[in-house]
């Protein structure tokens, strides 16, 4: 995702307040634009309040790929995979955030605010928004995901 012009939705309850504040100011040092949804403080929220529009905002197209976050990153991914157009992965180290987006054509990362330092997380988010969907053999098992059995 090349273009830096499209903005970068992010969201983050309290637990990972402190990390999205960072992740924009790199994001924005890097020349994109943000579009930040929230939590605006360390104080308790509760992270379907923050996640549900962003991926709504995901799932209806209004953008491309965003970035989420609380304590372990568990909360916010289930909550935005509630969406059929959804693929929410959770990831740790950068090597999760390439395979997510080439295999899984993942269009939202989830990244743990408790559990990595800023430094990962600013390295996976890089990967996350700079790794194309390689396609091939894993169309097949992509559009597989949203249906109902």
């Amino acid at each position: 995702m090349n273009d830096k012009s499209i903005p970068i939705p992010i969201a983050s309850d309290h637990g990972g307040f402190a990390m999205k504040e960072f992740l924009m100011q790199k994001l924005q040092q890097d020349g994109y634009t943000i579009k930040d949804f929230g939590t605006y403080s360390e104080a308790s929220v509760d992270y379907p309040d923050l996640i549900h529009p962003l991926a709504k905002a995901i799932d209806s197209g209004v953008y491309p790929r965003g970035i989420i976050m609380c304590g372990s990153g568990n909360g916010a991914q289930i909550t935005a995979n509630k969406y059929a157009g959804v693929r929410a992965g959770l990831c740790w180290t950068v090597e999760q955030a390439q395979l997510t987006r080439m295999h899984n054509n993942a269009n939202i990362v989830s990244v743990p605010g408790r559990f990595i330092d800023f430094d990962t997380a600013w390295e996976i988010v890089q990967a996350f928004l700079n790794t194309e969907f390689e396609g091939g053999r894993h169309v097949q098992r992509v559009d597989k995901i949203a249906q109902l059995l």
